[in-house]
């Protein structure tokens, strides 16, 4: 007996194979295998001229959905067609998520079977699990796969009646989605709360108290509490318009800079004394294990990755067998992956580290899908890092799962927390009281294992230690030192992947599964850009969340879209009929006019000026035009016709919107882009050289005679950043346009020539490039340096190491030397694995191998540094109806019928991806 199973990745398919022995041919579907029609060229024949063609959904027949095979899968249909003629039984062994459901019923339909056909799952590559599923086969479950087409159709409908609408009044080439335009919003929004921001400014004073010889430590930090009584302003006693929080009324001090230095020269020279000491036990619980979301956020906070690039790294990990399935919501674990978690606390750590009974963890997040497990090392004995043999990036992601899994089966940290207060009496005759906080830990429990880390960088880890002395109130304290501390408000933080992605999970928005694809897709669209680690809307996602604001407010209204995910999770378990969903997204609800369908037919005439217009003030405005946006204003300029235009000028592509003042823009008005200046005629060529500042920034041109030969290009060279528009010269520009520059050959023959780049000066040879370290190296440089230069091993965009300042010996903890360095960032100590920068106290001359040993401790205690992130996409799927013994057609299906445990259903057709239909 042959069984054919069918996986849906090609790197899944030897393992299983391996699992399954002999008697099983295991083959991949390479994904999925057919969606909705692209464009009009894959609609078929039949349908073509139906006005509901273009959707790919039949809106006038419960929405039935056409499918098409997609060009690049139809040749490995044909092989599975040709694989199953040969089996006797046939096994689905797609993903357990709802796209891997519907996969399933995509290769059920287009594959018609006409052999025994079996549904298994697993949530982990290894020769228990997948033998165990084998033996516990089940039918394609047919409310996961209408959630799935419910959700493709809402998108398909979304995205191809609202994104017409952006094309024509806003930009062409854009696009609308469900999710995608919601989170779009949410950072557009955050920004504008930046703009709105406005700074303040509050005092406060710090100090350091001396309580003692007898007292270890003796001496220790604190910062004023309050005067007379009152409270000391904080950064969240103001609101966002600069002003303290209930104005006149408000119940604090607000300190002044020279109110501020009053009160400390009054209170250098006194004695404080405790005013009262509060000690309490200090206990924190393990974090759960991961799922989808908290996997993506803390890949995100230790290592810097997107969440596209955690998920990639979690795939391979996964398809290698060494975690289960990254796809989740569920943070349960099986009584299998408890049992090998405690078995290893207890062998790594002892037995005092293991509770008594297992801990189980309750799901916060809706209609989470409880079935399935969080993300854990695979099998019934976890490996641990060293046991795995990974290396890199895969190496990282499963360590920092391994130990996520094992913490959550340890017993809690405990401490003790303790916080003064300390008081004086000014010259002036105010009291000031001082306030200091520590925490030590008296067990690490968890921490020893695992140590979460926190979006704000600033913020203390929970394995953090801060001692006090052991004073009791009434005990005398010794100025060491006081002085003043100046602060401003901050404007609320640009969101990050990570905290978009934990917002929108809050919010209950979108599906874990599919948060790194809408993040890549608002990036890939161009809404939204990366400055470090932090997504800046560009002024294109200001317009577009306008237009929807103003004309679609339902679709990008937060509690709909939750709303909306709410049913369509209904429609999962059964509880909601997709045909229903799908009439009240188009149609709306009776006469109301919020459907989908009536929104577009009642569009009102839209003002594209207007919605890409945004006032800054003294009739300056920024306008989002066809190749980027520019500031617009007085003064006015002579145009065509004799009429005066206002004056424009560029805004610079990486420049944050809220960066974008009045005074910014009329900086940029002074200089405006498109602003010449002659220069004079070329000693060689007689042609007139220009200056212009252009969308990169000011450069130098040849004007080309009239009667230029077609297709001729003028020769142009941006200017040196030590050069000006102002003070250009013809010279300057006679010399900027000899580049790039024939500086010579190399050894082997090949030219080698001098360029200037968007990234700074370099030398190029064949498509070797080397960056060189002034402008003025592009004139200067022989052939004998750049044969030098290249002579020298390629450093992928730094410069050759320098030599250590400093040695210092080996470290207790790493056994490697360490050596103090100057860096991008100043001076630092490194062992090659850490690197810890010095403080201001620290001087490089008297830095002992103690204090070096004393940083790199703490730089190890904050996890490993993080590395810069890349981004991704990924796609949806759909599905037709399918019965475990019905016969279904081949081209649609009927609305499926339900009774007592199973679904009746009829048929669809085949189908790709929609360009603007992103979730």
């Amino acid at each position: 007996m042959t069984t054919l199973v069918i996986v849906e990745s090609p790197n899944k398919v030897r393992s299983i194979a391996g699992y399954l022995g002999d008697g099983y041919v295991v083959d991949s579907s390479v994904g999925h295998i057919r969606d909705l029609p692209r464009g009009a060229d894959e609609v078929p024949a039949k349908y073509k001229g139906q006005p509901w063609a273009r959707l790919g959904v039949d809106i006038d027949n419960d929405f039935e959905p056409v499918y098409v095979v997609s060009a690049d899968k139809k040749s490995q249909i044909t092989k599975l067609k040709k694989l199953l003629k040969d089996a006797d039984e046939l096994v689905l062994a797609t993903d357990e998520d709802r796209e891997g459901e519907a996969i399933a019923w995509h290769l059920l339909d287009e594959l018609k079977p006409k052999v025994p056909v079996k549904r298994i799952v697993f949530n982990e590559i290894t020769k228990e699990a997948i033998q165990h599923a084998v033996a516990n086969p089940r039918d394609v479950d047919m409310d996961l796969v209408d959630a799935q087409e419910t959700r493709r159709i809402l998108d398909r409908l979304y995205g191809y009646e609202v994104s017409p609408v952006l094309w024509k009044k806003v930009m062409s080439g854009l696009s609308a989605g469900r999710v995608q335009s919601v989170a779009t919003r949410l950072v557009v929004e955050r920004e504008r709360e930046r703009m709105a921001f406005r700074t303040a400014d509050y005092w406060d004073l710090e100090a350091t108290f001396d309580a003692g010889e007898q007292h270890d430590p003796s001496a220790f930090g604190a910062k004023l509490h309050s005067v007379d009584g009152k409270r000391v302003a904080t950064g969240s006693s103001f609101g966002a318009d600069g002003r303290l929080k209930g104005g006149d009324k408000a119940d604090v001090v607000h300190l002044d800079e020279a109110a501020a230095g009053e009160l400390a020269s009054g209170l250098r020279e006194q004695t404080f004394t405790v005013r009262s000491v509060e000690s309490k036990p200090y206990t924190r619980k393990p974090y759960a294990p991961f799922r989808t979301t908290t996997m993506q956020q803390e890949a995100s906070r230790k290592f810097g990755w997107g969440a596209a690039r955690t998920m990639q790294v979690a795939q391979r990990l996964y398809e290698g067998g060494f975690i289960t399935y990254m796809r989740t919501d569920s943070i349960t674990l099986s009584q299998t992956a408890i049992t090998a978690a405690r078995r290893q606390v207890s062998e790594l750590y002892g037995k005092e580290y293991l509770p008594d009974s297992p801990r189980v963890y309750a799901g916060k997040v809706k209609n989470a899908q409880e079935a399935h497990e969080a993300i854990r090392p695979a099998g019934e004995n976890f490996r641990t890092p060293q046991q795995t043999g990974l290396r890199g990036d895969e190496n990282r992601l499963y360590e920092l799962v391994w130990k996520r899994t094992i913490a959550s089966q340890m017993r809690d940290a405990k401490g003790d927390s303790v916080a003064l207060r300390l008081g004086a009496t000014a010259t002036s005759g105010q009291d000031a009281v001082f306030a200091a906080s520590g925490r030590t830990l008296t067990f690490h429990g968890f921490l020893k294992a695992y140590v979460e880390s926190h979006d704000d960088a600033s913020k203390a880890g929970d394995d953090a230690q801060t001692r006090l002395p052991d004073v009791a109130e009434g005990d005398p304290l010794t100025v060491v030192e006081l002085g003043v501390a100046g602060h401003q408000t901050k404007p609320p933080a640009r969101y990050t992947e990570a905290s978009l992605i934990t917002e929108l999970e809050n919010r209950e928005i979108g599906r874990p599964s599919t948060y790194a694809s809408i993040i890549g897709t608002i990036q890939n669209r161009g809404y939204v850009y990366k400055k470090g680690t932090a997504l800046v809307p560009a002024w294109i996602a200001f317009s577009v969340t306008r237009l929807m604001e103003q004309h679609f407010e339902r679709l990008v209204d937060y509690s709909f879209t939750a709303e909306l995910e709410s049913v369509l999770d209904q429609v999962s378990h059964g509880r909601e009929d997709r045909v229903a969903v799908l009439q009240s997204f188009w149609a709306g609800d009776g006469e109301s006019d919020t459907g989908l369908k009536r929104l577009i037919e009642n569009l009102p005439d839209i003002d594209a000026r207007g919605l890409s217009t945004f006032d800054l003030g003294e009739g300056i405005a920024l306008r989002v035009g066809r190749y980027g946006p520019y500031v617009e204003g007085p003064p006015m300029v002579p145009g065509d016709g004799g009429k005066d235009v206002p004056t424009r000028a560029n805004v610079p592509e990486d420049l944050p919107p809220d960066e974008l003042t009045l005074e910014m823009a009329r900086e940029l008005l002074a200089n405006p882009a498109g602003q010449e200046k002659m220069l004079g005629s070329h000693p060689e060529t007689g042609l007139q050289i220009v200056a212009k500042n252009g969308r990169f920034g000011p450069y130098v041109t040849e004007a080309l005679p009239e009667d230029a030969p077609k297709g001729a290009k003028a020769r142009t060279a941006s200017l040196f950043k030590t050069m000006s528009l102002d003070s250009l010269s013809l010279d300057d520009a006679v010399r900027l346009l000899t580049l790039p520059r024939v500086v010579g050959t190399d050894v082997d023959g090949t030219e080698i020539t001098a360029q200037n780049g968007r990234y700074g000066p370099y030398l190029k040879k064949g498509s070797d490039s080397r960056s060189l370290e002034t402008e003025e190296q592009l004139f200067s440089l022989t052939e004998e340096q750049a044969r030098a230069i290249y002579a020298q091993p390629k450093t992928y965009g730094r410069r050759a190491a320098k030599p250590p300042l400093k040695e210092l010996g080996d470290d207790p903890v790493s056994g490697s030397p360490i050596v103090v360095k100057e860096g991008r960032f100043g001076v630092y100590v490194t062992d090659g694995e850490y690197n810890a920068t010095l403080r201001k106290d620290d001087d490089l001359e008297t830095l002992t191998a103690e204090r070096a040993q004393e940083l790199l401790a703490e730089r190890r205690a904050k996890g490993p540094a993080k590395k810069a992130a890349k981004k991704g996409a990924k796609k949806t799927a759909k599905k037709s109806t399918a019965k475990k013994t019905a016969k279904k057609s081949t081209a649609k299906k009927s609305p499926a019928k339900k009774t007592a445990a199973k679904k009746s259903t009829a048929k669809k057709t085949t189908a790709p991806t929609s360009p603007g239909s992103a979730d």
